[in-house]
């Protein structure tokens, strides 16, 4: 097994080791639409560092994170979710739902809408910065 599979494997054992604390920060919802009764997967948001963080994990359904991973496949209908989300009191929820209102839009009244409403704090505005710059 080559190195870079070994860490690999090592990262999302250790990603795999935040499920539980994850599953009940979240209540077993999607942390972004709050989908239920689905299959959530841990996304880590942007910037990732070399050792994964709970602060940067957030629990979502295959859903949102197929359109995360594959912009092109957005459903704009979809992320209307984004009103609740974006005002979540998780630091790493919050920037996530800021990046993909960010993405949408263009292609979203909504969206703009919603970045013109929303207040950040600073460190939340910091890490957003570095998460477009990454």
């Amino acid at each position: 097994m080559s190195k870079a599979s070994e860490k690999h494997k090592a990262r999302l054992s250790e990603l795999n080791s935040f499920g539980k604390d994850l599953a009940r920060r979240s209540k077993s919802h999607c942390e972004l639409c709050d989908a239920n009764s689905m299959k959530l997967v841990i996304h880590e948001v942007p910037p990732v560092d070399k050792e994964p963080e709970f602060d940067h994990c957030i629990f979502i359904c295959e859903n949102c994170q197929g359109q995360i991973d594959k912009p092109k496949s957005i459903d704009i209908s979809h992320w209307h979710c984004l009103h609740s989300s974006i005002w979540s009191e998780v630091p790493a929820v919050q920037v996530m739902a800021v990046l993909m209102a960010q993405r949408i839009r263009e292609k979203a009244d909504f969206a703009e809408e919603l970045l013109d409403q929303v207040y950040l704090e600073e460190d939340i505005s910091s890490w957003i910065e570095d998460a477009l710059k990454s």
